[in-house]
């Protein structure tokens, strides 16, 4: 393709330029594919076999155009592919925002729903203790005690149910971290994400008394992670997605806990 032939040429001339002016760092080479790529893959359906042979053009330009060093070549390529898959993932990123929109006003949608669910739950109660009024004094001891009863069946099956939904929400929060992180997504967003997955955490945390001590020591860890990763956006850290694997992680390994069911 004459397309793909121009964006090899353009890649082959920031190159060489970056050669000259000493700067053939892996973080040019990155930016450079960015930029080439970034310049037609809007034009091509994501997935497409001319999408994948632009990507291939673009990495096999950077490999002819280094040092046959086996060291410098595996830095080239990593750069490369991180580039032209940085350029790939900009032209779908606001459509992830706006899909991630549209599942935060579900997600207050169901909150409303779930609420009035309750309250019509809590009005059949009362109807029924009002109906009962008239009964003997032993059954309507038993009708409340029975109210009581399910209530509290529901209240215990309810509060496991939404620990474990805030669970799994702050995992996923700190997955879409790490993926903006990786694929276009900039500092403000990533750290809302991490903001969001604090605040499903913070709605998860069982009492103190009622977990273990290993599990505690799990939660201080998770809490640290949290910390690390808002500081490293704060100070703009390239190990900033080393840190946000390291979160995933230990949000991983502190949830599969039987303890914190608790």
């Amino acid at each position: 393709m004459a397309m793909n032939k121009n964006i090899k040429e353009q890649i082959q001339l920031d190159l060489r330029q970056a050669k000259e002016t000493g700067q053939l760092k892996s973080e040019r080479i990155r930016e450079i594919v960015k930029s080439a790529v970034s310049q037609v893959s809007f034009e091509f359906q994501e997935g497409s076999h001319e999408l994948s042979n632009l990507v291939n053009d673009a990495v096999s330009t950077v490999i002819d155009n280094l040092q046959e060093k086996s060291s410098e070549v595996k830095e080239g390529v990593v750069a490369s592919i991180e580039g032209a898959m940085e350029a790939i993932n900009l032209k779908k990123h606001s459509n992830i925002v706006q899909t991630q929109t549209e599942i935060k006003q579900l997600q207050a949608k169901l909150d409303q729903e779930e609420e009035k669910l309750q309250s019509e739950i809590e009005g059949i109660f009362t109807k029924i203790v009002e109906t009962s009024q008239d009964k003997s004094v032993d059954t309507k001891t038993a009708i409340n005690s029975a109210i009581n009863s399910i209530k509290d069946k529901d209240s215990e099956e309810m509060a496991f149910l939404r620990k474990r939904y805030a669970q799994l929400q702050a995992q996923l929060a700190i997955v879409r971290a790490n993926l903006f992180a990786r694929y276009s997504g900039s500092d403000q967003e990533v750290q809302d994400y991490l903001t969001e997955a604090k605040q499903w955490y913070d709605k998860s945390h069982p009492q103190a008394e009622s977990i273990t001590l290993q599990v505690k020591e799990k939660y201080s860890l998770l809490e640290q992670k949290l910390a690390e990763a808002g500081s490293a956006i704060a100070k703009q850290e390239r190990q900033l997605k080393q840190t946000l694997r390291e979160l995933l992680l230990a949000t991983a390994d502190l949830f599969k806990d039987k303890d914190i069911r608790a």
